[in-house]
């Protein structure tokens, strides 16, 4: 299947479970969460308020208190929320390895069906953390081992990825000319809180590592007329490219943003993020490329 396919599916999978953090606001009217559950759910909800500094412990601790739930609840809503929102930075591996186990203890106790032939989301959401994020997880079910080939054929097609698009002044970019440079595609979007959270970070970069190469090429599906004043505003140099009808997301599978892909000076794939990275975790993917 293409790209577009299985994101499309992804979407489909996704849309059918309710997610504490983009639906929270309905789910009275569809999960009738109990009273041990609601605290947490209000703390998922409120999770990207809590100060960095704070925010790995808090997630951890909310893992756990996922895990001390009833089995008959509504934990895998939960653990895969949590799942959801942990990637946002740089929490340690420790917090995410308590979060896949919640998330995997979960999918046992609460096995869920896929939807046209592909896995549910839940086990897209653990894959996605032990390929990405390098955790373990233990989990024997024929849906986790799909989920995991389909994000490995979803990078088979990243590594051979080419587009071309225009920037906010007409010129138009192709990746694939830009052999010799070290490349970073960034998917993002004006309305993404992570999205706007890395940004100063990446313009730091921007300016640090030009000299050394690095073109930072800024995808949104936008329109140019939202995407240009929010960009003057927050005195964005780096480039940023228009991708009406998200056709390069689509050759990316890009179910979500932000997220980020380093070629190396070869055109080579040679680091990725699922999520929101802080400088260092940025500058520990550009090493990779050679640049440091």
């Amino acid at each position: 299947m293409s790209p577009l396919g299985r994101r499309c599916a992804r979407f489909v999978i996704l849309a059918a479970i309710l997610s504490v953090s983009a639906s929270v606001a309905m789910a009275d009217n569809k999960i009738q969460w109990t009273e041990q559950e609601k605290p947490i759910v209000e703390k998922i909800r409120h999770l990207r308020d809590v100060p960095d500094d704070q925010r790995a412990q808090v997630t951890k601790d909310l893992a756990m208190q996922i895990r001390a739930l009833p089995v008959t609840g509504h934990r895998l809503e939960l653990a895969t929320d949590l799942a959801s929102l942990s990637t946002e930075g740089d929490y340690g591996k420790d917090t995410l390895q308590t979060v896949a186990d919640t998330l995997a203890e979960s999918l046992r106790q609460h096995p869920v069906e896929g939807e046209n032939g592909h896995p549910a989301y839940p086990y897209f959401a653990l894959a996605e953390l032990v390929r990405y994020e390098h955790v373990q997880a233990s989990l024997d079910h024929p849906q986790y081992t799909a989920a995991m080939a389909e994000l490995a054929l979803d990078d088979e097609h990243r590594a051979k990825a080419d587009f071309t698009l225009s920037d906010l002044d007409g010129r138009r970019w192709t990746l694939k000319s830009l052999r010799g440079k070290v490349v970073l595609v960034n998917f993002w979007a004006t309305w993404c809180p992570p999205c706007r959270k890395e940004l100063p970070d990446l313009e730091t970069l921007s300016q640090r590592f030009a000299d050394k190469g690095l073109v930072i090429l800024a995808i949104s599906d936008e329109d140019a007329g939202k995407v240009k004043p929010f960009i003057e505003k927050q005195r964005i140099t780096y480039t940023v490219l228009l991708d009406p009808g998200h056709k390069v997301a689509d050759e990316f599978a890009v179910d979500g943003v932000p997220k980020s892909f380093i070629y190396d000076r070869e055109g080579k794939l040679v680091a990725q993020a699922i999520d929101m990275r802080t400088r260092k975790q940025f500058l520990e993917m550009l090493e990779k490329a050679g640049l440091k």
